[in-house]
């Protein structure tokens, strides 16, 4: 579509579209499929460099510090309805500069320290542009919300050049990611009025999932030490053990 007409919501009965109508109906939707299409792909460009950095990390420093990754890119009906509550005009490039969550990608760590040293390598990678960052971890919410966000402009690279893409970003733990999960839930069950009762336990479980977190880190620190890997268990990586690794050194000895 390159006049960027908005498109009015529809209520009530459909009338038939002539011609003309049904040209503007189809240019709409190849122009939100494209617009999907790119969000998708640039969720996968994010996707694969954490993948990247995460096979760093085992085969070269021996510690991973991502548990798993998702990430998800809204629906159609998602998008129109998240436009309809900003009151953006329904247009491509209205939804592209008012909407940021359109692709996400959630990053889970074992430690609280494993989020800030993704976030510092992500934020390392020169081909991503950072937009806002927000330390939810540091600040958390009133609700007891902990994570740390990010908005990367992200290269997507079509046949007719680079368009950039903003992709929302977040970082947390495993009793953080375990949290959010249920309060997005009980969110969702009251459609954002939750019961006084109800908020005040969320936050009292905040505070336990934080403490699970510092706990869950001293005992890590107790048994592997501060990042040394000098003593972690032997890993077969490409083929190249100890023992590999002990004959070669010692023929080039020889």
């Amino acid at each position: 579509m390159t006049d960027e007409q908005p498109l009015v919501p529809w209520q009530g009965s459909s009338p038939a579209l002539g011609p003309a109508s049904m040209r503007m109906v189809r240019e709409m939707r190849d122009e939100f499929v494209r617009l999907r299409m790119e969000y998708r792909s640039a969720a996968d460009e994010v996707l694969t460099k954490v993948s990247i950095l995460r096979n760093e990390f085992v085969h070269l420093h021996r510690y991973n510090p991502i548990e798993h990754v998702e990430s998800r890119v809204k629906t159609p009906a998602s998008i129109l309805d998240k436009a309809l509550r900003y009151d953006l005009d329904l247009t491509p490039a209205a939804i592209r500069e008012g909407i940021t969550d359109i692709a996400g990608v959630r990053i889970v760590c074992s430690f609280i320290p494993d989020t800030y040293q993704v976030l510092e390598a992500l934020m390392a990678q020169t081909d991503l542009r950072v937009l806002t960052i927000k330390d939810y971890i540091a600040d958390p919410k009133p609700s007891g919300y902990k994570s740390v966000h990010l908005i990367l402009e992200v290269p997507v690279f079509l046949t007719s050049g680079p368009v950039p893409v903003p992709v929302e970003v977040q970082i947390r733990t495993i009793a953080m990611d375990f949290w959010a999960s249920l309060d997005h839930k009980i969110q969702y069950k009251y459609d954002g009025n939750v019961p006084d009762h109800l908020s005040a336990s969320l936050a009292a479980a905040a505070d336990t999932a934080g403490q699970l977190d510092r706990t869950m880190e001293e005992l890590h620190r107790e048994v592997h030490g501060d990042g040394d890997t000098d003593d972690a268990p032997e890993v077969m990586i490409d083929g190249f053990g100890e023992e590999l690794l002990r004959r070669l050194w010692e023929r080039t000895q020889k």
